[in-house]
């Protein structure tokens, strides 16, 4: 097997230190020396580190993506050494020979021979920017279950406010509550707390407000909401600094909100998760394989196996899901076609990531070629193929028992 790089360096790292395997010519022409070294994780075992392979004159160093604890180490290497990330998966040892010494050893010789290929690990603005809407995303997380423990412990007081409103900790619902919280009782004077159009379920909201709700009940809830506006504000000041993380993608932004279904928020996520620099992504299927959103391949002996999506990043996935459900329900547009078309034969799961790969493929042609987006239409497949459309409306008639005779309109 031809050798791509004679001089590198493989790195198993843990959280407390990092074997380093450094291969090298040996003093035999065709033979190769791996010596293995143990660093300390903290930073001037890291920035020694880089001293001595750079002194070593390694052309690539490679570790494995374990949990966060690369980064120390390729944060502080990429400006000065070659460095890759890989993923542990596409690098794994042979079973049964599996220690931390020959891990980093056997990446070295994975690198040597140019076996691995690098993740993509974006540059530090986009980081910070990830970073900020990851943190949004899983606060968001947190509020949200905070909502549904504040439901179900209302359900112990009898108050079934949440039977009644759309979103408990609304206006409408956020009043009623505090008011409870703060001692009244009275389900009259808490339902006419109602805002807007709610003030048409008065009657519901005044037989729902009827429970025994108890000192113990208004300490919970209160606990609840206050959590809850901690929790918001944190958003907040998160939104805050996205928008002005987001500034110098402010170009990339607006163009993927003209998407159906992606709403600045999940415009955010995909600019983070993806850096908005589609050069990264050869194909658009690529970015799809990438983020999870498109069937594995698994075939033996002929024989296609199990193909599901494979996990791919988990937080463009979540984004993706969200702007595919609103594309689903938009009206007049070519996704929610295409998922109507979809959902009859394959269920609501797999026509879900169908619109999801769609919403990608589309933001990589935008951002990789600058294209605006091109609404195919409502129409789209009837325009396509008019006389499949045709056959099918006369067999849906004919299957109801009807007797269907064609004329065409005189043009």
């Amino acid at each position: 097997m031809d050798v791509v790089h004679e001089r590198a360096a493989g790195i198993d790292i843990s959280k407390r230190d990092a074997k380093v395997a450094v291969r090298v010519p040996g003093k035999q022409t065709g033979t190769f020396v791996t010596t293995v070294t143990t660093w300390g994780a903290t930073t001037s075992q890291v920035l020694e580190l880089i001293d001595v392979l750079t002194a070593s004159r390694v052309t690539v160093v490679v570790m494995e993506a374990t949990s966060d604890y690369w980064k120390p180490f390729y944060y502080l290497m990429e400006d000065t050494l070659p460095v890759m990330l890989v993923n542990a998966k596409q690098a794994r040892n042979i079973p049964g020979r599996k220690t931390d010494v020959s891990d980093a050893a056997w990446l070295a010789q994975l690198a040597a021979h140019g076996l691995l290929r690098t993740s993509f690990v974006p540059p530090e603005p986009v980081r910070q920017l990830r970073d900020l809407t990851r943190a949004r995303t899983l606060a968001t997380r947190d509020m949200t279950r905070v909502e549904q423990r504040l439901e179900k412990f209302l359900e112990s007081s009898g108050i079934k406010l949440s039977a009644v409103v759309s979103e408990l900790t609304g206006v409408s619902g956020r009043l009623m509550l505090e008011a409870l919280a703060d001692g009244e009782r009275d389900p009259v004077v808490l339902a006419d707390l109602a805002k807007g159009v709610l003030r048409n379920k008065i009657p519901q909201l005044e037989d729902a407000l009827v429970g025994r709700f108890t000192e113990h009940h208004a300490f919970m809830v209160h606990e609840h909401l206050n959590q809850i506006e901690q929790q918001q504000a944190m958003i907040d000041r998160l939104t805050e600094r996205i928008e002005e993380a987001i500034l110098p993608f402010q170009a990339a932004r607006d163009v993927l909100v003209t998407i159906p279904g992606v709403s600045v928020l999940v415009a955010d996520v995909i600019i983070a998760e993806t850096g908005a620099d589609m050069t990264m992504f050869e194909t658009a299927a690529h970015l799809a394989s990438w983020a999870g959103v498109c069937p594995g391949q698994n075939e033996s002996a002929g024989k296609m196996k199990s193909s599901h999506t494979t996990d791919g990043n988990k937080y463009l996935k979540g984004a993706l899901g969200v702007a595919a459900l609103a594309a689903s329900h938009s009206k007049g547009t070519f996704l929610a076609a295409r998922y109507r078309r979809l959902v009859k034969r394959r269920g609501k799961p797999r026509a879900i990531v169908a619109i999801q790969h769609s919403i990608l493929t589309a933001a990589w042609h935008m951002l990789r070629n600058g294209e605006a987006y091109d609404e195919l239409g409502a129409d789209y497949y009837t325009q396509r193929d008019p006389q499949r459309t045709r056959a099918r409306a006369i067999r849906d008639l004919e299957a109801l028992g009807y007797n269907v005779v064609i004329t065409p309109v005189a043009a």
